[in-house]
């Protein structure tokens, strides 16, 4: 006979129940407050049915009424579904009750709701369905944004199968757009049993013609197929030459309808030198921005079910670095540099010296916020070259002002002053970095009351030197010309 020691029992359970808090905190401290992309494989899909139950749908269609042709075809359809993965279904019916004294407009109801393993309830409620009613196809459609509970990532699909158009005057279309653009439904599939529906409801989703049972049944499950089965594609980011060469650029997929974002990447290549497949989606149409400098956007990209798309993106670039044209200590300060597109006066970036930084090739302009700002125009990016500007490097000066001086710099462009800076006016001494150049210290006391007291001192800034001035309430100030 065994013996359970319940000691060590209770210490390895604790020890289990220490474990799996210290991960949760791991796991909280790590993603909170990040976003994170999961693939489609791993996100759950929301389906409602939407299913016509009015008079109509009584009549005889080819072997039976439309109702138990119906019925039939998504049975088949949910037991094929009670096999996959992150899959829920819910049932919407509309059409039920006989039309008294116009009151039916509002005969939609959610009979199934959303759940796990509710296959064999969907099925069970589809089979008690009796036609009896009027359309209000738009109505139904409008509910449904009720019928999905909140969810970060899932995908809510809406199936509609119907033998004809609203009956109380709503617009299915509007209603359709409303709720694709509020993110609340991706596009809705519209199955039209028998013929002459599409100009009414092709606006309100993907539509589909039934002329026959046997083409029901395969439109159905081509929806499905479309839904769950996986459908990837490849960026290609081509250069100048049209070839796929270019990579390690972030990739940001939107929602071309709701604008909300989808996926975000960083391309890369695989083993074999080729643009690294994605999965995604294939019921949205995407708005792709390649996050190079500056970006490219391509909008209304549309993939193929269950087929591999490539999305070819012309993005040829060319690196920039800006550097001082000889190394010494003084190197060590660096100054940004905004780069501009040429004539524009957008900022694409602010670069930092000493870095190589790519661009799509073209023709830009850069200031670099020295003292005074360096600008440097029409400098061309060259598909996969290297675009370097040297610029001189910075000598000092060193202002002695005594206290209470108040003052600026200039620096002779030609015949014009440009300004440069002011001065502290709290400090009696100041070092300050210049570029090569000829200059102008213009200051007065800070108490004077007399513009004629304003002292002038010209200087030369020399490159990796220092250059003193002294500038003092008693020194000479400038004469009345």
């Amino acid at each position: 006979m065994h013996t359970i020691n319940n000691e060590k029992i209770t210490m390895k359970q604790k020890l289990i129940i220490l474990v799996m808090l210290f991960a949760s905190v791991i796991v909280f401290a790590q993603y909170n407050g990040v976003r994170i992309t999961k693939s489609d494989v791993w996100q759950k899909t929301r389906i409602l049915f939407i299913v016509d139950c009015s008079q109509s749908m009584k009549f005889k269609w080819q072997s039976d009424s439309k109702i138990k042709i119906t019925q039939t075809i998504l049975a088949n359809i949910i037991d094929s579904l009670s096999c996959r993965e992150n899959v829920e279904l819910a049932l919407r019916t509309f059409g039920k009750n006989e039309n008294i004294n116009g009151e039916t407009c509002s005969d939609s109801y959610l009979d199934v709701s959303f759940s796990k393993n509710n296959f064999e309830t969907v099925k069970a409620k589809l089979k008690t369905l009796v036609p009896k009613g009027i359309t209000p196809l738009a109505y139904s459609l409008q509910r449904t944004e009720e019928d999905f509970p909140d969810c970060d990532d899932c995908r809510n699909i809406v199936i509609i199968i119907t033998d004809g158009i609203d009956d109380c005057g709503g617009n299915v279309c509007e209603i359709s757009q409303t709720l694709q653009n509020n993110g609340k439904i991706m596009t809705p599939f519209i199955v039209g049993i028998g013929l002459g529906l599409r100009s009414n409801l092709q606006c309100a989703g993907n539509y589909f013609e039934a002329s026959n049972e046997i083409e029901f049944s395969h439109i159905i499950n081509a929806i499905i197929a479309q839904l769950l089965d996986k459908t990837t594609c490849q960026v290609n980011l081509l250069d100048t030459y049209m070839e796929a060469n270019e990579t390690n650029v972030p990739l940001t997929f939107y929602d071309h309808q709701s604008k909300i974002l989808k996926y975000t990447y960083m391309h890369t290549f695989n083993a074999n030198g080729l643009s690294d497949t994605l999965v995604l989606d294939p019921l949205l149409t995407y708005d792709l921005v390649v996050h190079t400098i500056p970006e490219i956007q391509l909008e209304n990209i549309k993939l193929l079910p269950a087929k591999h798309t490539i999305i070819p993106v012309q993005v040829p670039q060319g690196s920039l670095i800006v550097k001082f044209a000889v190394k010494d200590k003084q190197t060590s300060k660096t100054f940004p540099v905004i780069v501009r597109q040429h004539k524009t006066t957008q900022t694409v970036n602010v670069q930092e010296m000493n870095t190589a930084t790519k661009y799509i090739t073209g023709m830009y302009d850069i200031e670099i916020l020295t003292l005074p700002r360096l600008n440097i125009d029409s400098i061309e990016i060259s598909q996969s070259a290297t675009t370097t500007i040297e610029i001189p490097l910075m000598g000092i000066i060193q202002i002695n002002k005594g206290n209470d001086m108040i003052g600026s710099l200039f620096v002779r462009d030609n015949e014009k002053l440009k300004w440069v800076c002011n001065l502290n006016e709290s400090l009696p001494s100041e070092n300050i970095s210049l570029l090569p150049g000829e200059y102008l210290a213009v200051l007065r006391a800070k108490k004077s009351t007399q513009t004629l007291q304003t002292l002038i001192k010209e200087f030369k800034i020399v490159a990796s030197q220092i250059t003193t001035i002294n500038l003092q309430e008693t020194d000479k100030p400038q004469r009345k010309k």
